[in-house]
Order: C-alpha cells, then structure tokens, then sequence
C-alpha cells in the first residue's frame, strides 16, 4: 500500500483532529466506490449526507473517515477525523497535497475536449514519469480537491480538468490547482443559458490563468476564433509565454497534414522545423486538434514530443466518448458509437463528421440519434436546426431526435432524412431495436441530461451474433 495521507499530516492541512491515528492510501467521497485503506469524505450535499453512509465506507475497508458530525455509535468502528465542514477540509487537504508537491503541474479547460485531451495527455506524459490525473470528469468545486487530495507525494507530473459553467468558477479552481501550463482546448457556444455571449464563455475560460505564477504557460488553440482574446487576457496577468497550436501558420505545433479514416488519423506536424508524423487512434478532426494540444502542453513541459506522439497510437476510448461496440440486429450485427456522455453543438458536430467517414456494411446506413443539448438559452432552437446543414454534409442517411429542443431539428430534416422522434431515450431505444439492420452504423449523441446512454445500454444488451467466414 502506498502510503498518501496520515492522520498527523491530513490534521495539520484540515485544522481537525483524529479519534485515534490512521494512515491512508487514497481518498473517496463515494461510500460505494471505497477501496481500501481509503480515507472516505462524507460531504453534506442538498441530496445526499456521505454520514449516513459511513457503515458501508466501514464494509468496503475505509480506512478512516472525515466528518463534522458524530454519527451515533461511530467512534469505536472506524477512526474519525473530525473537522468543522468537510467540504472546506477537502480543498484544504488539496491545497496541502499541491504544497507538498513537486509535480509539474497542467491544467486544462475549454468548451469541448477536456476529459479526452486529460486523458491522452496521462498517456503521453507516463512514459516521462509519474503521472497522476484527475480520474473521469472530476472537475468541479468537489472533483478538483479531491482530485487534487489524491495526488501522489512522488509524482512527477499532474494533469487537471477544470470545468465550469459559471463566471467565477475556474480561477477559485485555479488559485488551488497552481498549475504551471495551462491548455485551453477550444472555446464554443456552450453554457450559453448561462452567460451573455460567446466572448462572455472565453473570458470565464480564461480564468485559468488567474492562479498561475508569472513564469506560467499559456498553451492555446490558435485556430479558433478566441485565441487573441485568450492571449491578451493570459499576456495581462503576467503570463509571458504562449504555445499556440493548430493549422495557423505561427502555431508552435503546426499541423502540416492530417488524413482522416474511419477509425484512426494519420497526422504531421511541425514543431521548430521538425517534422513529427504520428497516428491517433480515435477518428475525427477534433481528436487530431486535441493531440495538437497535448504536444502543446509536452513542449511547454520541456517534454519529449517524440515520445508523447508516439503515445496517441495507444488510445482508447472511453464509454460514452466514442467507444465502439457490434451489436446484435434482427438479421445480423451493425455497429454502435457510444458519443452518449455529453453534447454541445460543437461535439455534435464532430459526432456527424465522424460517423460521415464510416464505413457501413452491404445495404447499411449511417444513422444519427441525437439528443437535446442543454444550457443553451435562448439560441437552443437555433443551434439545434442548424445541425442540418453539418448531417447533410456527412451524407447521413436517417436521423433520430430524442427531446423537446431536439423538435427543432426534427421539423426542418428533409423526410427521407427523419427517422423518427420521441420525448425520451427509453422509447427511442425500442425504437431502434426494431429498425436497425446489418451493417449500420448507428451513432448515440445528446447531453447527459437526456440520458441517452439507456439507448447505449439497450443495444448492447442484444449479443452481436458471431460472423462466420
């Protein structure tokens, strides 16, 4: 067991005290995830109190836990580390495990992309050291410190996703993150239910410059319309460096080429007049601009971008952000994209693009399912009709809506385009199960909201039959 917190060490970050000493070897707010020797937090949230949870954090091996209650007849099962509001003592203890730390330390937000371009950077960067990175989407006022409480003493680096959708909400979690390189992947219309424009998105985004030290670096996506404003904003609190990646002719890491397949890319770069040529094992232009900017952020570590590149071959995809399953059909198998997790028009649209260069089988279609995007205020009726124009052009055959917002699109689809539509996720996948057929190539879009993964979970359920050849 490694060992990360002890009880003297969590005490002096939280101001709190111990019922007796413990040690730990992680740390979870999730009482049915605990492995063990975790210390288990039990926040107080509007839904749920983790202190009424405190007996199962005991049966899955916790080894302490924090709290600022007693629970009844606690003290003698489990040590305690008593503090005046767990959630406060977890950004303390996150802010004690930066202190501590000698990692290198990345932070990475944008509109899209965060989660998966977290992910590949982990990759690129563990060939180089130790890496520690936020797990999943933790990245949020309770996921950073916690992400952040797990940080190994002896790590090398640390990569954390920053999300919002908030002013406000990325520099409180910058100011605890501290991190010396900053990636923004991209800024678009997403969260607009919440902010007043598009520039209001990239100046909340730009936050994250706001707890860097000066000697910080800036890693931006020169590419997208925003960059200047990021730029500007990074210049003013004292940044002096910015890495610029994309198509753009003064981009560091210039993309030279990149040929896009059904499955994976092959890409060129220039970085100082050396020319990389890798693969990325994920279809679609958005990925090629994500590894983009994990070079970005490999170059601004004084990293190996040889080697990071080289990492990209071995991605895979998570479920929900592009995993691929054959699934069983009436007469044969089809292929499903699980793209369920979350949706924005710019996620969707790389969603289309993707399943435009697939390949069905003999009479197979390529068929969208798409879900509403959410936070979208008042211009949700118009992003979503605007989806025609992106399905036209990836020669989509059928096109499924899920949702009130999704009506939009459904209304302006040309008729041999509408598959169908309905109010909830849990009637279209019936729906598909009795339309599909061999060889299609059925893509599962929508915000998280919408709970379009009930269709992914209802497709797989049907067994792909094995194909004999």
């Amino acid at each position: 067991m490694t060992l990360l917190w002890t009880s003297a060490e969590a005490e002096s970050a939280t101001r709190g005290y111990s019922t007796r000493p413990w040690q730990a070897s992680g740390v979870s707010i999730d009482s049915r995830s605990i492995e063990r020797g975790d210390l288990f937090v039990a926040l107080a949230g509007p839904r749920f109190d983790g202190h009424d949870f405190l007996a199962d954090a005991i049966a899955h091996g916790a080894s302490a836990a924090m709290v600022h209650r007693r629970p009844p007849g606690s003290d003698n099962e489990l040590p305690l580390l008593i503090v005046d509001d767990t959630m406060a003592a977890l950004g303390d203890l996150g802010a004690a495990a930066r202190k501590r730390s000698g990692a290198q330390i990345v932070a990475i937000t944008g509109s899209v992309g965060k989660t998966g371009t977290k992910d590949a950077l982990r990759q690129a960067l563990e060939p180089l050291g130790a890496t520690h990175a936020s797990a999943g989407s933790l990245n949020n006022h309770w996921g950073v410190p916690l992400s952040l409480a797990r940080l190994p003493k002896d790590a090398r680096f640390g990569v954390f996703e920053l999300g919002m959708n908030h002013a406000g909400e990325i520099a409180a979690l910058s100011r605890l993150v501290r991190p010396e390189v900053a990636l923004v992947t991209t800024i678009e219309p997403v969260h607009l239910g919440f902010f007043p424009s598009v520039a209001a998105i990239a100046d909340a985004k730009a936050e994250i410059f706001f707890g860097m030290e000066p000697h910080g670096i800036a890693v931006l996506n020169r590419d997208n319309e925003w960059f200047d404003r990021l730029e500007t904003i990074a210049r003013a609190v004292g940044l002096e460096r910015i890495v610029g990646f994309g198509a753009d002719r003064d981009a560091t890491i210039r993309l030279i080429d990149c040929d896009l397949e059904a499955t994976a890319s092959a890409v060129t770069v220039a970085i100082e007049g050396e020319t990389i040529d890798y693969c990325v094992a994920m279809p679609g232009r958005h990925w090629v601009m994500n590894s983009l900017g994990v070079l970005g952020a490999v170059y601004a570590l004084d990293g190996d971008v040889v080697a990071a590149a080289s990492a990209f071959a071995r991605m895979k995809p998570m479920d929900g952000r592009g995993r691929r399953h054959r699934i069983g059909v009436k007469d044969g198998q089809a292929e499903l994209i699980d793209e369920s997790y979350n949706a924005s028009p710019a996620s969707v649209g790389a969603a289309i693009a993707v399943l435009g260069a697939s390949k069905p089988g003999p009479a197979g279609r390529r068929i969208a399912v798409l879900g509403d995007m959410l936070e979208l205020g008042d211009r949700a009726a118009e992003l979503h009709a605007a989806l025609l124009e992106p399905l036209r052009g990836a020669a989509i055959d059928l096109v499924f809506t899920v949702g009130d917002r999704m009506m939009a699109l459904d209304r302006v689809l040309p008729k041999k385009m509408r598959g169908g539509h309905d109010a909830t996720a849990a009637a279209m996948a019936e729906r598909l199960v009795a339309l599909l057929r061999a060889g299609d190539v059925v893509s599962v879009k929508g915000s998280h909201g919408i709970g379009m993964n009930q269709i992914v979970t209802r497709l797989t359920a049907v067994p792909a039959l094995v194909v004999k050849s």
